[in-house]
């Protein structure tokens, strides 16, 4: 939003402030100022000038000499220029020796500006230079009555009637102004026009807010007798206000009104629209006007619209509507699209001699979602998208007919069609200045906090101890906002710097994010690097990776608006940002890749949705190049340890994942609960992702292992007594996984089995057909005494007997 300092000046008197000093005072009171735009920077002794005589140049066809007076008491400057439409008698601005303006004829902005110094052209003396709009910083499109190639002429405007000679010609023009751009929340309606700003402007300087004084305004007949209005869907109408004007005379708008609306970026157009335009950036309440000889019925209707309805904005648009679409209708058809845009049927023309004025209170959703739905944004919409003050709507409608009657634009009549089933009230906020005191660390006193309030007009009301807010002030409702006025005007600045109050806390961070800390410190570690993708995948992800078409994994949470159908679905499996990460590297020839990443999975409970899904977060592990399934075990299984899981983690190599090595995968099973997978990427899914190595891909469900996980891990000293060690040589049948010797040999080694390692594994031509050769290596120390033989004889004879029920052998 933007505003010039003149218009808030208008209701802020005596406000003096260099455009810096607004621009930081404003911010820390809570209207954050962007930056701000000096309309006059680089232009320099520039005043109105009147051409006296004019003669031709002695030795150029396109060049005259003129003899322009520049003050009041008579003095003249000879100038040469090239202009074609100045006259003798015109009143020009001039820009006077040693002087500058902002840039050159073709309205580009020169850095700096031009300096104009005295010189001669074509041998004839010129001091100074008559200036075009474009050479004053602006523009035809701002300044309407500017020629398209020539000088700028006072005196062809009757606004500038009684402009003086030598007076300054950018203050003339409107152009000594500084324009301010403003970052307003959404939840500051009342920002959203002048008017708020200048609020907030009184009260961070201390001065008095004058608003605009509402007269009224009408004839003695009465607007009912010509207008009829019914609102047909109050929950997307909460108010709607029409008047009418008869008599009308489009002209243009006077030059102060132009000059503020095109400081605010808007065209003027005529008197009809400004006042429209005008009145929306005052009270940031949109109008519409409507040609009443237009209105069928002599009555408005506000209702959804039909589905398969058609209507023609008014930018010659035809508009496919539907029932979520609210519109403006009179007793035959739809004439405008409420809060976007009228209709071409209805709109404002030289021929129209009566107007309907109308202002409304929209739903701003429903606003916002239309818009969206026709593709069409407006300013009016984006002002109702925020959620206007129903209450404004009179006052800002009665100041457009109050503008229409001073600017003698026409004859309003009198009263109004008001509908407003529900009007909204004040609110009242219980006030506790001590907390107020406490939440800052400040020591003010409870008036001193009233008087912040009294100057942006929320009122306090002594025997109840509420303060009362307006119905534009909608972000005010707890006592915490009332602390936030406080702060803002008290100054941020100001603010004393206190210590922390209530319990202690530990510091520390959560135990679920400690868990995830832990796995990424191992990983690292380990020599992988994070990586990050997007949970938005395509349906395509399924198929690369060969996932069977009953598989619950392809049951995806649909997007209702994508950016695309590459991003249309939630995840299900974290495979497919991880396995792209690792094919981006491996095409760019990066060798020896390992990455990781802690990412979301979203599994629906029903589809559609009717409850929120199981948001589940995953540690995926993957690589190619050096390394193996065994390494990436390892790794996996280092987490689990440095976690406390590693003592009963079991794995189940008949996992069938589909996208995974057959007879290289594993499930990871920690108490009978599958806790993550890894295993070997199967050779289809890699040519699907254009991996050209062999990838290895680890996965754990971090819900199931923060669920398990403990850092509760006792010392233990140094043992005292010696330890004893034993080898095993055996021969196992292929298919008996070595997990399974292992949970044989420590479940029936007893209290002083210390440990168990398997050192060697053999397959080959010395070992008999269907088995393999294990070896392991058993340590066994008790904590209390120095083991005698019979108590290694005796686990010894446990664990042989145990394995012997496997079918494993002692090889001889």
């Amino acid at each position: 939003m933007n505003t010039p300092l003149s218009w808030i000046k208008a209701y802020v008197p005596g406000l003096t402030v260099t455009p810096q000093e607004y621009t930081d005072r404003m911010t820390l009171t809570g209207t954050k100022v962007e930056g701000y735009e000096e309309l006059d920077k680089d232009l320099e002794k520039i005043v109105a000038g009147k051409i006296l005589k004019i003669e031709r140049h002695p030795d150029a066809d396109k060049l005259i000499v003129c003899q322009v007076q520049i003050t009041e008491e008579g003095e003249t400057v000879q100038i040469v220029t090239g202009a074609p439409n100045v006259s003798e008698g015109d009143i020009v601005p001039v820009v006077l020796d040693g002087g500058r303006v902002a840039g050159g004829h073709d309205g580009n902005k020169t850095p700096g500006g031009i300096k104009i110094k005295k010189g001669k052209l074509r041998g004839i003396e010129s001091c100074g230079m008559m200036c075009s709009i474009e050479e004053l910083g602006s523009s035809k499109e701002m300044y309407p009555d500017a020629p398209d190639n020539g000088i700028y002429i006072f005196s062809n405007n009757e606004a500038y009637k009684d402009i003086r000679i030598g007076s300054c010609a950018i203050e003339a023009l409107g152009l000594k102004d500084v324009v301010f751009e403003y970052e307003i929340t959404s939840n500051r309606v009342d920002c959203f026009g002048v008017l708020g700003i200048a609020r907030e402007a009184a009260a961070t300087f201390n001065k008095e807010f004058v608003p605009p004084a509402i007269k009224e305004t009408g004839n003695s007949e009465k607007t009912s007798d010509y207008i009829k209005v019914a609102i047909e869907d109050s929950d997307l109408c909460s108010r709607y206000v029409a008047r009418v004007v008869k008599n009308i005379k489009i002209a243009p708008s006077p030059e102060w009104m132009q000059r503020r609306l095109a400081a605010c970026g808007i065209r003027p157009i005529n008197n009809i629209v400004d006042i429209t335009n005008y009145v929306m950036e005052e009270y940031a309440q949109p109008m519409h006007a409507y040609d009443l000889g237009q209105i069928a019925g002599k009555q408005i209707i506000v209702r959804r619209g039909k589905d398969g309805e058609e209507f023609t904005t008014l930018d010659g648009q035809v508009r496919k509507i539907d029932s979520s679409i609210l519109m403006i209708c009179d007793g035959e058809k739809p004439v405008g699209i409420a809060g976007i845009m009228g209709g071409e049927d209805s709109k404002i023309t030289d021929e129209a001699t009566t107007l309907l004025f109308e202002a409304a209170c929209f739903n701003g959703t429903n606003i916002r979602l239309s818009g969206k739905k026709l593709g069409l944004r407006t300013d009016a919409a984006a002002k109702f998208e925020k959620g206007l003050d129903p209450n404004t709507a009179m006052e800002a409608i009665d100041r457009a007919c109050q503008l229409i009657e001073e600017l003698g634009a026409g004859e309003v009549v009198g009263g109004a069609a008001d509908v407003y089933p529900v009007p909204r009230k004040e609110t009242r906020v219980p006030f506790d200045y001590n907390r107020t005191n406490k939440v800052l660390g400040t020591d003010l006193s409870k008036e001193t906090m009233i008087s912040y309030f009294k100057k942006i007009d929320l009122g306090y009301d002594e025997a109840a101890n509420e303060v009362i807010v307006p119905s534009w002030r909608q972000d005010v409702n707890l006592q915490a906002d009332l602390d936030e006025e406080v702060a803002r005007f008290f100054g941020y600045d100001n603010i004393p710097t206190t210590l922390p109050t209530g319990e202690a806390t530990t510091g520390k961070l959560p135990f679920k994010l400690r868990i995830e800390n832990v796995a990424r410190i191992v990983a690292e570690q380990c020599g992988f690097s994070e990586a990050m993708s997007y949970s938005f995948e395509s349906p395509r992800v399924f198929d690369k990776l060969l996932l069977p078409k009953e598989d619950v994994k392809r049951q995806a949470i649909a997007i209702a608006n994508p950016l695309g159908e590459d991003y249309s679905l939630m995840r299900t499996l974290p495979l497919n940002g991880m396995l792209l990460s690792l094919s981006t590297n491996y095409n760019r020839r990066n060798k020896n890749v390992r990455l990781y990443e802690l990412c979301n999975t979203y599994q629906p409970k029903a589809l559609p949705l009717t409850e929120l899904p199981d948001e589940r977060v995953q540690l995926v592990l993957g690589f190619y190049g050096e390394g193996d399934f065994f390494e990436l075990k390892g790794v996996l299984e280092e987490i689990l340890t440095k976690v406390g899981l590693k003592e009963r983690v079991n794995y189940n190599p008949g996992n069938g994942k589909s996208y995974l090595h057959p007879g290289r995968q594993a499930e990871i099973i920690y108490d009978k609960t599958v806790i993550g997978y890894l295993g070997e990427v199967h050779p289809d899914v890699l040519e699907n992702y254009e991996i050209g190595e062999k990838t290895y891909i680890g996965i754990l469900d971090m819900p199931e292992i923060v669920a398990r996980a403990s850092f509760d891990i006792k010392y233990q000293g140094i043992a005292k007594y010696p330890a004893v060690t034993r080898d095993l040589s055996m021969l196992v049948k292929k298919e008996i996984m070595a997990g399974e010797v292992e949970s044989v040999i420590r479940k029936n080694g007893g209290n002083i089995l210390e440990a168990c390692e398997l050192f060697d594994i053999y397959e080959g031509t010395q070992v008999k057909e269907g088995h393999k050769s294990m070896a392991y290596s058993l340590t066994f120390r008790a904590k209390d005494r120095t083991l005698e033989e019979k108590d290694i004889t005796e686990a010894m004879n446990k664990i042989l007997k145990n394995l012997g029920n496997m079918g494993i052998e002692l090889r001889q």
